[in-house]
């Protein structure tokens, strides 16, 4: 039996520059992690983790009705008028840190 086989895939430049630099932090070789991945699927029998749309998804207001967006709009001043607010600045570097922008 081969000690070794040989995997090919596609993936975004980014996404592999972004995986690795981490990996390279955990000490962790490419290779390596590919391997671990492997092993979760044949130890969990299927991927180790959830596959499924957030339940938060952003509200997309250009497919809003007119009274949908009232309603968004108001759900948001009543957040505000009650302190439930974040810095736009936090928000922002949040979402830079969660979608790699």
């Amino acid at each position: 039996m081969a000690k070794t086989a040989n995997l090919y895939a596609r993936i975004e430049p980014e996404v592999k520059e972004q995986a690795e630099e981490i990996l390279l932090s955990l000490g962790i070789p490419a290779s390596n992690a590919i391997t671990m991945f492997y092993k979760q699927i044949i130890l969990q029998r299927g991927l180790p983790f959830e596959v499924k749309l957030p339940a938060n998804a952003p509200v997309d207001a250009g497919k809003l009705t007119p009274a949908q967006l009232d309603a968004e709009l108001e759900k948001g001043y009543a957040d505000m008028q009650a302190g439930r607010t974040r810095d736009a600045k936090d928000v922002f570097d949040g979402i830079r840190k969660d979608y790699g922008v």
